[in-house]
Parts: C-alpha cells; sequence; structure tokens
C-alpha cells in the first residue's frame, strides 16, 4: 500500500505528480463528458442546435463560474489556515463558504432564467443575416434548463480544490467519474435514443451535476475522517470576501472568457456565419480537454502553495514552483505538437457529416495548436497567486489573457488577416500573458520568499 501523502511533505518529481494525477483526470474526465455532450448534439439533434448551444453556453458559464472563484479562492484561504496550524478556523471557514456559494448560486439562477431568450434574441438582432430562429430556439430552450438547475453547476466546480485540500483528491475524481458516467449515458439515451435534442442534453448535464454537487456535499459533511468538515459556520465577512478576492482571477478568466465567446462568435458570425460558430464550438471542446490537464494540476499543486506559504516553509515552495515551471512547460510542448497533428480526426468527432465546415475546424485548430504551450504558463501563474492570497494580481493575469487581449485580437487582427487573424488572436493573447506572468514570479520572488531555480537534488530527493 503506498504511502499517504501529506500537504507537510517535500515534494518530489514522482510524489507531486502522484498528488496532483487525480486532479488532472477528474478535470480531463469532466471535459471528457462535456465534449460527449458535444458530439451527441452535433451528430443526432443537427447543425442549428449544436450553433445554438455554442451561443448560449458562455452565458451558463458566466453564472456557473461563481463555484470556480469561491472554490479556488475559499481553498487557498482554508489551506493557507491548516498550514498556520489552525485545523478549527479552516472548518469554520470552509463551512462558511460553501453556504454562502450555494445561497449566492441559487439567486442568480433565478435572475439569468429570466434573461436567457433576450440575451439570445439580442445575438439574433446583431447578426440577422447569419441566424436563424430555430437556432434562437435550440439556444432558449438549453439554456433555460441550464440555468434553472445551475447551482448544481456551481458546486460541482465549488468542491474540486476541496478535495486535494483535504489530501483526498482521488475520493473527487470518483464523484467525478461517476457524475460523468450519468452524464454520457443519459445523453445517449435522450439525445441518440430518445431523440430529446438539447433538451435531452441539458437533463443529462445536470443530472451528472446533482451527484458531483450532492455527493461531495454528504462526503464533507459525514465523513468523520476528513482533514477538513463542513459544520456549524461562524459568521465572519471577511472570510466571504477574502476567498472573493483570491478567487476573483477564477472569476475573471471565465466572465471574461465567456464574454470573449460571445464575442469570437459575433466576429465569425459577420465573417463565416453559423459554420464559424460551430467550428469555434469544436475548438472550445478540444481546448478544454488540453486545458483540462493545465486546469487539473493548479487544482491539485494549489493546497500544497497555499500550505507552505500558511507554514512559511519558503524551500518548500520554491521546490513546488520550479517542479511545476518544468512539468507545465514540457505538457505544452507535448499539447500544441498533438493539436496540430490531431487535428483533423478531433475536428471530424464533431462535424464529419459537414465537409467544408470539417476543413474550416482543420485548419483553425491546426492555427491555434501553439497557444497551448504559452496558455499553460499564463494558467499556472494565475492559479499560483491565487494560491499566495494575492488575488489582485491572479485577477489581473486572467483579465489581461482573456477580457483586454483577446478582444483587442479579434476586432484588429482579422483586418490584416481575415478570418486567421480571429483564430491568431488566440496566439498573440497567451505569448503576451505568460511574458506577464512569468514577470509578476520574478518581481514578487523577494516578498514570498520563493526561487524561481530551486536545486531539485537533495537529501531528501535521494
Amino acid at each position: 500500500m503506498k504511502e499517504k501523502i501529506r500537504l507537510s511533505d517535500h515534494f518530489t518529481f514522482r510524489k507531486l505528480l502522484r498528488f496532483t494525477i487525480s486532479p488532472i483526470l477528474m478535470m480531463l474526465f469532466t471535459s471528457i463528458y462535456w465534449q460527449v455532450d458535444g458530439f451527441f448534439i452535433s451528430n443526432f439533434a443537427g447543425s442549428n442546435e449544436f450553433a445554438g448551444v455554442n451561443l448560449i453556453f458562455p452565458v451558463v458559464m458566466i453564472v456557473a463560474c461563481l463555484g470556480f472563484m469561491f472554490g479556488s479562492g475559499g481553498a487557498a484561504l482554508v489551506g493557507k489556515r491548516l498550514g498556520e496550524g489552525d485545523v478549527d478556523k479552516a472548518n469554520k471557514t470552509f463551512s462558511l463558504i460553501t453556504y454562502t456559494t450555494f445561497v449566492v448560486g441559487i439567486m442568480f439562477s433565478i435572475i439569468f432564467f429570466f434573461l436567457v431568450r433576450p440575451i439570445a434574441e439580442g445575438f439574433a438582432q446583431l447578426n440577422s443575416v447569419h441566424t436563424t430562429e430555430r437556432m434562437i430556439d435550440a439556444a432558449t430552450m438549453y439554456g433555460r434548463i441550464m440555468i434553472g438547475g445551475v447551482s448544481l453547476y456551481i458546486m460541482q466546480g465549488y468542491f474540486h480544490p476541496f478535495f486535494s485540500v483535504n489530501e483526498k483528491s482521488f475520493t473527487g475524481f470518483l464523484f467525478t467519474l461517476v457524475s460523468g458516467l450519468t452524464n454520457m449515458l443519459l445523453d445517449y439515451l435522450l439525445i441518440g435514443v430518445f431523440k430529446l435534442g438539447v433538451v435531452g442534453a441539458a437533463s443529462a448535464s445536470l443530472a451528472g451535476m446533482f451527484i458531483s454537487a450532492v455527493g461531495p456535499y454528504l462526503y464533507f459533511r459525514f465523513n468523520k475522517n476528513n482533514l477538513i468538515r463542513l459544520g456549524r459556520p461562524f459568521w465572519h465577512p471577511k472570510d466571504i470576501l477574502k476567498s472573493m478576492t483570491n478567487g476573483s482571477s477564477e472569476f475573471v478568466t471565465n466572465v471574461s472568457g465567456s464574454i470573449v465567446n460571445i464575442v469570437f462568435n459575433i466576429q465569425l458570425l459577420k465573417y463565416i456565419g453559423e459554420d464559424g460558430v460551430s467550428a469555434y464550438g469544436v475548438i472550445a471542446y478540444v481546448s478544454f480537454i488540453f486545458f483540462s490537464l493545465f486546469l487539473g494540476y493548479t487544482v491539485g499543486v494549489a493546497p500544497l502553495i497555499a500550505y507552505n506559504f500558511g507554514s512559511k516553509n519558503k524551500e518548500e515552495l520554491s521546490n513546488v514552483l520550479s517542479k511545476s515551471l518544468f512539468l507545465v512547460a514540457c505538457t505544452g510542448i507535448v499539447m500544441s505538437v498533438l493539436s496540430f497533428l490531431l487535428a483533423k480526426p478531433l475536428a471530424m468527432i464533431f462535424v464529419n457529416n459537414y465537409p467544408d465546415l470539417l476543413d474550416l475546424t482543420t485548419h483553425a485548430m491546426k492555427v491555434i495548436s501553439p497557444c497551448y504551450f504559452f496558455a499553460g504558463f499564463a494558467i499556472f501563474g494565475s492559479a499560483f497567486f491565487t494560491s499566495l492570497n494575492n488575488g489582485l494580481i491572479s485577477a489581473m493575469i486572467s483579465f489581461c489573457r482573456t477580457l483586454v487581449f483577446q478582444i483587442i485580437f479579434v476586432f484588429t487582427l482579422p483586418l490584416l488577416w481575415q478570418i486567421d487573424g480571429i483564430w491568431l488572436s488566440l496566439f498573440f493573447s497567451d505569448v503576451l500573458t505568460m511574458i506577464i506572468s512569468l514577470a509578476c514570479m520574478f518581481i514578487k520572488r523577494n516578498k514570498y520568499g520563493y526561487s524561481l531555480i530551486n536545486p531539485w537534488r537533495t537529501p531528501v530527493d535521494n
């Protein structure tokens, strides 16, 4: 039986990968079962329905990102307090943030439920030549069902980081596995067999979310062997505010990312039409798979950074940081190469029945393939400062990558390179954000006491 890994351990490459593999698999599997939704919608419902779902999905994500914000920010705060040795306060903070997240989720679900149709119609008015009523109806139906249960989506994303804080990340993966299998099975039944289209897709997603939201709540509430547990919270508004500021980068990333998706869709409708929206939808699905490796790693490594920051163990903080930068670089190279080589096979999964759309999507995926190397540093850099409880720098990195750079480039580069300019905007955004991320790490190294280059071969390693 393998030795249990604890937050207080010294981490070799092997131990670091063992500790983060479950969060990586959790995010990877989450991304895969979202791809199953796209596969069944595009192949059994039709291109109009697929475009409609991709048009409204960013709105769903804007609301759902509240879970990522409270989860990442709260996990950083709870991990820091565990490092300080205050377990009771860590549990009370965990409980307060959990119940606050659920209440906020319900409130936003009610508000946005009535805004789905106006938002979809707003897109139709902006691009009346390139949108159809069938596409708008599909967007509205899917959006209302998803928004109606978005509190489940919020809690699903919220609980992910806390399994790593709890030193039981594999348990989190098991919840994700059951949730994903449920979603995929219901996709097959509701979309493939019973032909329920977007209604079936949304219903299948909500069923999976129910498992990965309610299951973790019961686990943290009643399992007495946990490092952190849900119990009676204490009212401390500063903890709520701190978790929000800590996780503001995740909020900014998802909200601005959703806004950018909307802007991309508008530009694609302008230059190409519905095929452009569908192509971008395929790219979003595939990118989610690749980015999930980075996201999963950051979810797994964040508690280690927060714990060592709280315990003032600067040597181990440097050790985890330097190893993480090396792993991010290697992974980014591999993913960029695979994205280029597998562009057509991956595109064929979603749009094999539409030759022109297949060619468009394949070309776009090859153009953006170098992004994955640079994006890895941007994603890790933002998560690193979240773990250090520095939400301001973390949010700045995310804000620059998505809302600032991508929006500027998506409007300017097409003037130079037409359609390719839209795809290249992703590349230039990630390059600039990587530079900013590494610069912030270098500038703040003395404040937090870490080193970007740390000796890997220590007596403990050997």
